[in-house]
């Protein structure tokens, strides 16, 4: 399984890119947004990728970030999603505001989406809020968690919002706990929240 490819972008087109390294190039393929946001031809370049091995089919997903990753094989995991389908909502909408839409109960936003209807939004919402409520039920048997911070989710709604919405991505409370901890939260939104808070994760803060 390949977590990552580094190496040279040689094709970025429509759909997907080429990244060359070791004389082999591998296809990727990516959100129309995520490749708008690669440099030009001929840079050196980091994708964290994911493959998708079928009878027919061998084919290789990437993202500039771990969020999308983790996004994206979540939603791998909702009933009637696929790949294209992942890739096209991944497109239209960021990790942090989807996760929170989730959260949320948000069927509106996820409806808008390209692809989804009103069933697959609900579906997904249930199928992802009942997977995070199986996670959280094990976390809390198996760690112990930080007074202080069990104290601020339980008087802060939107903290406690915040790291359901991060806990949607993959994160486990000993995680986030560590994200947020030295974050002024007062004056930032839910979803700015969410957002400091995967830059954090990000650089293992």
């Amino acid at each position: 399984m390949l977590a990552y490819v580094k190496g040279t972008l040689e094709i970025k087109t429509k759909g997907y890119i080429v990244v060359e390294t070791g004389g082999i190039g591998y296809k990727i393929f990516m959100p129309e947004s995520t490749i708008e946001k690669l440099g030009a031809i001929g840079e050196q370049i980091k994708i964290f990728t994911f493959m998708r091995v079928r009878e027919d089919d061998v084919s290789l997903y990437g993202f500039i970030t771990n969020e999308e990753l983790r996004m994206f094989e979540l939603l791998l995991s909702v009933s009637g999603i696929g790949a294209k389908g992942a890739l096209t909502i991944l497109s239209n909408i960021t990790p942090s505001q989807f996760a929170l839409a989730v959260i949320a109960n948000d069927v509106g936003c996820l409806k808008k989406l390209p692809g989804i209807g009103p069933k697959t939004a609900q579906r997904t919402i249930l199928e992802l809020k009942d997977k995070l409520k199986k996670e959280q039920e094990i976390a809390v048997s198996t760690e112990e968690e930080e007074n202080s911070f069990q104290e601020a989710i339980l008087e802060d709604e939107k903290v406690s919002e915040a790291v359901s919405a991060l806990q949607v991505l993959g994160y486990s409370r000993k995680e986030i706990a560590g994200a947020l901890e030295k974050m002024d939260m007062k004056s930032l939104s839910v979803e700015d929240i969410i957002r400091k808070g995967l830059g954090n994760l990000a650089k293992g803060v």
